[in-house]
């Protein structure tokens, strides 16, 4: 079996989602339940992984064994990671500080470019504006949480640690030379009209409220800088701003370089399902950037339409 050329793929599949060997070891020691040695000697090739514990791995890791041997059934595989944003175990942390990483070592790849179509704002937005971030949490929890009771907007807890990775990922994204945003009009109105609908049910107070609000603008400041001068003032990296003039349906993007394409949909507002599979990532891209032709670029040209948009969306959250 570790002669064949399969095999040294999974390998090779295991090392992208764990570039340090030490991380990677650690991640199986969790998985499987074996000794560090175990691990080596696995990584080393001089143990094979058992057919159940390579199954193991590529369902705890979405890993296709089907691209990795070459095997098409003629469907394209998306893949999802489900995360507990709330408790989540040593093996999800690992998964998140992997990703804001593999965001960084972006950075040195010029010809990067994300794309990002959405109805709703997206994490990273969010993730910058700590009353707008425990409110996109909050809303998971409501809706998709497993509590017997609701928790109100002031009970959810974020722990220290949590916090921290998304101030990483906040800051890792703006290391992407190319972004583009792409928003449904009704943006904001959607955003505004759930919190007007917790507040009426009396899971977020007036206070709440309040705060929840001043973020908010800081937000539309923050996206009028960004649209004006064409980049991310920190980093001075390019942002591209569109607003759709079609209705957009849900939250999908792709992040591409020469060497790698993936694309997402965006799921249960904080989950993703995506897909590494070359013919479907390329349809993907292009499907994508179709929706230029059906949007307004409002980010350093068309001054007018960039003002109208944003003393919109002020009226709308000072309605607050």
């Amino acid at each position: 079996m570790k002669n064949t050329v399969w095999y040294d793929c999974f390998l090779d599949a295991l090392f992208e989602r764990f570039p340090k060997k030490t991380q990677l070891v650690e991640a199986l020691m969790d998985l499987l339940h074996i000794e560090r040695e175990a691990a080596y000697r696995r990584l080393r090739n001089h143990v094979p992984f058992s057919i159940h514990e390579i199954v193991k791995i590529s369902s705890a890791w979405n890993i296709s064994l089907d691209e990795i041997t070459g095997n098409s059934s003629g469907k394209t595989s998306f893949l999802m990671q489900p995360i507990d944003y709330v408790n989540p175990s040593k093996q999800e942390i690992r998964f998140l500080q992997h990703i804001v990483q593999s965001i960084n070592n972006l950075k040195d790849f010029h010809d990067t470019e994300l794309l990002y179509i959405c109805n709703k704002l997206p994490r990273q937005l969010l993730a910058g504006y700590g009353f707008l971030n425990q409110f996109h949490l909050f809303k998971w929890m409501y809706n998709y949480g497993n509590e017997k009771k609701p928790v109100p907007f002031g009970q959810v807890i974020i722990s220290e640690e949590m916090l921290q990775l998304t101030a990483d990922y906040h800051k890792a994204i703006k290391s992407v030379h190319n972004t583009n945003f792409i928003f449904d009009r009704m943006i904001f109105d959607h955003l505004v009209s759930d919190i007007c609908y917790f507040h009426s049910i009396k899971m977020i107070t007036d206070e709440e409220k309040e705060l929840i609000k001043k973020d908010l603008f800081a937000l539309l400041d923050y996206l009028l800088d960004v649209a004006t001068h064409g980049c991310y003032p920190e980093t001075k990296n390019k942002v591209n701003l569109y607003i759709s003039d079609l209705k957009v349906d849900t939250n999908y993007s792709y992040i591409s370089t020469n060497r790698l394409n993936i694309c997402s949909v965006h799921v249960f507002d904080k989950y993703e399902i995506y897909t590494l599979n070359t013919e479907m990532a390329v349809n993907l891209k292009l499907w994508m950037q179709l929706k230029k032709r059906t949007s307004i670029q409002i980010s350093e040209v068309d001054n007018r339409s960039r003002v109208e948009f944003f003393t919109k969306q002020q009226q709308i959250v000072d309605m607050l």
